[in-house]
């Protein structure tokens, strides 16, 4: 980030552990240089059982515990979750409301999402349902609804008065317009997925392949390490 102004930036993910995956290297960059970063995780993850069987509550639980962990390792202090179920996340006016209301209470300067405008379905994980409803989402209560009284006034009793925020930086994107060099922060990104205990079957196989994804990425702006995002500015 080019500035030597410390900016707020809101991170959302559909589910604990997607934003790690996609871009918590760039996250321990921004919070190394100072700025001040906030996650909100959209849905509980309560069906990501794939290595351990838990009652839904406690599975809840334990993801929670996880994302947060995960975040005080990148440095990230204020985890926000608005327990939407997973897997059954729809595009409703009430879910567009409460991320709405988060960004107006956060006052990012920068938001970071996953990308609505991906929609080749080239991969499962990439596409799944959940992460292309949340990026809708985010995408439709950022413009216009978040910077404008005409949308949700009631929010207006509260401390969530309208907001406008600078950018948007698109994670998970396949059409990247910018490239943040995470050479220096790639283990805190490892680091931070180890705590995700409950949905990492190889941990030596994921790391060769997100160092192999990372250098792939670096290579086209003649860095070692990149992190790759869509990038909307007003």
């Amino acid at each position: 980030m080019r500035t030597t102004r410390k900016k707020k930036i809101l991170v959302f993910s559909a589910h604990p552990d997607d934003l790690d995956f996609g871009c918590a290297a760039t996250i321990a960059k921004l919070t190394s240089q100072g700025h001040e970063v906030v996650y909100c995780i959209v849905t509980n993850g309560e069906k990501g059982t794939h290595k351990v069987e838990q009652t839904k509550e406690e599975m809840v639980t334990m993801r929670e515990q996880e994302q947060r962990a995960a975040g005080l390792v990148i440095g990230v202090n204020k985890v926000i979750f608005l327990h939407q179920t997973d897997g059954d996340l729809e595009h409703t006016q009430e879910v567009r409301k409460k991320v709405t209301c988060i960004i107006r209470q956060v006052k990012p300067d920068v938001v970071i999402s996953q990308d609505p405008g991906n929609q080749r379905f080239d991969s499962f994980y990439r596409f799944h349902r959940d992460h292309r409803i949340t990026a809708e989402i985010v995408f439709d209560a950022i413009y216009p609804a978040v910077g404008s009284k005409a949308f949700f006034p009631e929010l207006e009793q509260g401390d969530a008065l309208p907001h406008q925020i600078d950018e948007v930086w698109f994670y998970g994107t396949d059409r990247p317009n910018l490239y943040i060099n995470v050479s220096s922060s790639m283990h805190k990104k490892m680091d931070a997925l180890r705590c995700h205990d409950s949905q990492i079957k190889d941990f030596d196989a994921l790391h060769a392949h997100l160092f192999k994804h990372a250098r792939t990425e670096g290579r086209k702006k003649k860095m070692k390490y990149a992190e790759s995002f869509r990038r909307l500015t007003f």
